[in-house]
Formats: structure tokens, sequence, C-alpha cells
């Protein structure tokens, strides 16, 4: 018998409903004031249940993370994007609905999929975080991760700064 409350574990297709609930409550917290609301609204109705089917259809690695059974936070990882930092993995999103968030659930979802990519002797791990995304940008270095470049996505006719988070073998 176990005790253990979190649940970490690839997400199955019944769980599309809570994964755009999830990625919904999570952006709405995260990037209100940061994007216009229009956009903002734009990005999260993308998200919905059939996106979340097309993506685990499209074999996405998406971990969901549930406390006492209750969906709580997801994360999407695969192969690093980024040409211009040597890592091979990269988390490409990691959220939690808001009021999971301050707890170390984040963190037991980062160290789940830093472990699977020491696992496989990977180079490292890099992650992407809004610049106007103070709290990201805490939750990450408190991880240890080094700042290592810049990128730019355009949202609604906004450039905006993404910082880029390593985490080389040697720190994993």
């Amino acid at each position: 018998m176990t005790l253990d409350l979190i649940d970490l574990r690839a997400a199955r297709p019944a769980d599309c409903e809570a994964l755009a609930s999830i990625h919904s409550e999570a952006w709405l917290g995260a990037y209100r004031g940061v994007l216009h609301g229009l956009d903002l609204q734009r990005m999260v109705s993308r998200r919905g249940e059939n996106w979340w089917r097309g993506a685990l259809a499209r074999g996405v690695n998406i971990k969901i993370l549930s406390v006492a059974d209750v969906p709580a936070g997801y994360a999407t990882f695969g192969p690093c994007r980024l040409t211009n930092t040597s890592m091979d993995g990269e988390i490409y999103e990691l959220y939690l609905k808001p009021e999971y968030q301050g707890l170390g659930f984040g963190r037991r979802l980062f160290e789940d999929i830093r472990a699977s990519f020491l696992e496989r002797h990977g180079s490292g791990l890099a992650v992407q975080v809004l610049s106007d995304n103070t709290p990201a940008r805490e939750f990450y270095r408190a991880l240890g991760g080094q700042v290592a470049g810049k990128s730019w996505h355009r949202i609604g006719g906004r450039r905006l700064e993404l910082l880029i988070y390593i985490w080389p073998r040697r720190t994993l």
C-alpha cells in the first residue's frame, strides 16, 4: 500500500480535458497583463481537448502530475529544438494550475523529466522562458538553470524576448 498522493505518469487520451483546463488556467494566470488580452485568449482557445488528442496522436511526450487524483500540472518535452545550446533535451512547457504553484509540485515534475534525460546519458536540458514571466524565471533559476542565450517569439504582432535556461550534464 502506498500513501503517496502525487502521481506522475505519461498522459493518456482520457486526460485531454484536464490538460486543456490546466493549460487554460495556467496561461491566464501567468500571462494576463504580459500578453494582450485578445492574443492571450486566442492562444488559450487553440489548446482545447482536440488539440491535446492530436498532440498525443503525434507522439508528443506529455507527463501529467496529479495530486490526490486531481490533475494539477503537466509538462511537454523531447529533443532540444535550440541549435545553439548543445543540449539534447528540452522541456517545451511546464505548467501547473495556479493553486498548486509554489508548493514544490513544479520542482517534482521538472526533476522527474530531468532524471529521464539523465537515464539516456544526454548532454543536458534546456527551457525557454518568456523574459517578462518573472515567476518562471525565478523558478528555473532556483532549479539551477543558467541563462545561455535569448530567442524571440512573435505573438499578435509583438516580438517577445525568451531567455534560454540550460542544465548541462555536469549539473544534472
